[in-house]
């Protein structure tokens, strides 16, 4: 359960290692097993009643032991894991939000510099939604293009993180679309602003900008 080699393990009787090993006078682990599935916290709490009993505890004292069952491993386990993958998604969402801000601020220079464009297009007929549309579209090339290279770094450093440590790897097709999906909503949220500032500039000033 734990990963250990078996064939590294010795198992003998506690009495006869006591007497072999010299000044063994103690257990560290004791393993026990239940007559069935149902009956496990039973037989835990009869084995802290006995600890107990041959401890010379009173009442009022805590236990000088502790008992786990598989059930707590297992929960134990599933709790490290939920708190790794909040951790995980925490760090996600700051990157996310770091290179949405960079995406915005690349598309506002865009904006600045392209004003005379901008005023061109609209004073010869282009409506403000193609203006917008058009923004949008180049922060959600620009937010694709840095998903996609996140994705292939991912995945190098995943298979070369794998191979090293000999950990089976698992690359599947929804978590490659999941990333072009948070790309292209990267896009959108961030360049949504700059696209409308973009849409709303006067033809007249823009023309005149230098």
């Amino acid at each position: 359960m734990s990963g250990q080699d078996q064939d590294d393990t010795l198992i003998l009787p506690y009495t006869t290692a006591q007497k072999k090993l010299k000044g063994i006078t103690w257990l560290d682990d004791i393993l026990c097993s239940a007559t069935s599935q149902e009956v496990v916290k039973l037989a835990g709490q009869q084995a802290a009643a006995l600890l107990r009993d041959r401890h010379h505890l009173r009442p009022e004292e805590d236990d000088d032991f502790n008992i786990r069952n598989p059930e707590d491993i297992i929960q134990a386990q599933l709790t490290a894991k939920r708190t790794l993958t909040v951790l995980l998604l925490v760090i996600a969402s700051i990157s996310l939000v770091v290179g949405g801000i960079g995406i915005m601020n690349v598309m506002l220079v865009t904006v600045t510099e392209r004003t005379r464009e901008i005023g061109v297009r609209l004073a010869v007929g282009a409506t403000r939604w193609a203006i917008q549309l058009q923004f949008l579209g180049e922060s959600v090339m620009l937010s694709l293009l840095g998903g996609g290279a996140g994705v292939v770094l991912g995945i190098v450093g995943t298979v070369f993180v794998g191979r090293i440590l000999g950990w089976p790897v698992q690359l599947t097709t929804e978590s490659v679309l999941a990333a072009a999906l948070f790309s292209i909503t990267v896009g959108v949220c961030f360049g949504f602003y700059p696209a409308r500032r973009a849409s709303r500039l006067d033809p007249i000033v823009a023309l005149r900008y230098e």
